[in-house]
């Protein structure tokens, strides 16, 4: 004989309760299916735009820097110190480097720059230059003295273009004209007032010697910087990660993420007082059929697992149809094209992720069930001789 395997009651009943009131069911499943569903989207905007900041700042910067000592002006013997940073464990690049403050000037126009002297191949292992060349060469410094490579943004404020000469100089440095031999777009601040040239050149045009005062280093996750820093400092050299040295990065994010988390949260809660209000409706039609159930020996846990089932399938059936319809609705919006000229990307960005969508449908259905637990205790609380002869 097949062994039958039986619905427990307290769910049988729970279901019968919700088909009975079809309308206020639905009405509160669709509270919280709109509320999860603008939870999934918002999920999935805040990763996109996380992921976003990651790419144009953190990407684009050194993930840990090395700096001259206390009391000291330049670094010394860099072509020893580099090979003992390369050999640490998540070094992926390194990039000796002079930088400082210059002044350009073509024709009429005048603009003071930040310069930065760099091996060219050693500086695309750092900041990947050469993906953001829109024109010229980058590695032509190594071969012509006196070259530069400038940001659009610059060269148009300049009127420049590859091929003319700028006049460079500063107070304490030596005056000389540079070639401008690249133009790159970083889509960044940095397009206004960074330019390179190679490292002997910026050592001549300061008069340093063969000196550096900064090493900068690329790692295969940003997230070590801390711990990379600590081992470079562990070998005698100052050392900071990107998240001591660009800590606005991250307050950026955590302000949005909070706000965006308090926000939402408000959302469920109001969802959740809608099931609140349902399942009291329920207790207060049904009580005579729940003074039926007591008289018949049903305990009052059972009374309680009824309403708070009722609840926790509200809430899952909510979440589960949020989830589908947040996900495809983030999609379709992420699929769609933005004028690059007026946000500066080709589409929204938008990331999916299975185990946040996940956690959000847990997370409603605990606190529905949470929700369920006042008028699940009123129920139970009923008097079974006052219940039946309510009328």
């Amino acid at each position: 004989m097949k062994k039958v395997i039986q619905m427990p009651y307290e769910l049988f009943i729970a279901l019968r309760h919700l088909k009975s009131r079809r309308r206020q069911s639905l009405i509160s499943i669709s509270a919280i299916g709109i509320a999860v569903t603008i939870l999934v989207i918002s999920n999935a905007f805040m990763a996109g735009y996380t992921e976003e900041i990651y790419d144009v700042t953190v990407e684009n910067l050194p993930h840990v820097v090395v700096t001259p000592g206390e009391e000291e002006e330049y670094i010394h013997f860099y072509n020893s110190i580099i090979p003992l940073i390369e050999s640490i464990e998540g070094v992926v690049g390194t990039s000796p480097a002079l930088e400082g403050e210059a002044t350009l000037r073509y024709k009429e126009q005048t603009l003071n720059v930040f310069m930065r002297g760099i091996e060219p191949e050693k500086e695309d292992s750092v900041s990947r230059i050469s993906e953001d060349i829109v024109e010229g060469d980058p590695y032509k410094l190594i071969h012509s003295k006196n070259t530069i490579v400038i940001g659009d943004s610059l060269a148009e404020d300049l009127d420049v273009k590859i091929g003319d000469k700028l006049s460079v100089n500063f107070p304490t440095a030596n005056p000389a004209s540079y070639e401008i031999v690249a133009i790159f777009d970083t889509g960044t601040p940095a397009d206004d007032i960074l330019t390179y040239t190679s490292l002997k050149t910026a050592q001549e045009f300061y008069d340093t010697g063969d000196a550096i005062n900064v090493i900068n280093i690329r790692l295969a996750d940003y997230n070590e910087d801390k711990k990379i820093a600590k081992e470079i400092e562990a070998l005698g050299y100052e050392a900071s990660g990107w998240t001591g040295t660009n800590p606005e990065i991250l307050q950026t994010i955590t302000i949005e993420t909070t706000s965006n988390n308090i926000i939402l949260a408000l959302i469920l809660l109001i969802a959740s007082f809608g099931v609140i209000s349902t399942l009291n409706m329920v207790v207060m039609e049904k009580v005579k059929e729940i003074g039926v159930l007591m008289a018949m020996g049903a305990p009052a846990s059972a009374i309680r697992r009824i309403f708070i089932l009722e609840s926790g399938i509200l809430g899952l059936i909510g979440a589960v149809i949020g989830s589908i319809l947040g996900t495809a609705i983030a999609l379709m919006i992420g699929s769609y094209p933005v004028p690059a000229e007026f946000y500066g990307i080709e589409k929204i960005p938008v990331i999916i992720s299975i185990s946040d969508i996940l956690i959000t449908v847990i997370v409603v259905f605990v606190l529905n069930l949470i929700a369920g637990v006042y008028p699940a205790q009123r129920a139970a609380g009923l008097d079974p001789v006052e219940a039946i002869s309510t009328h």
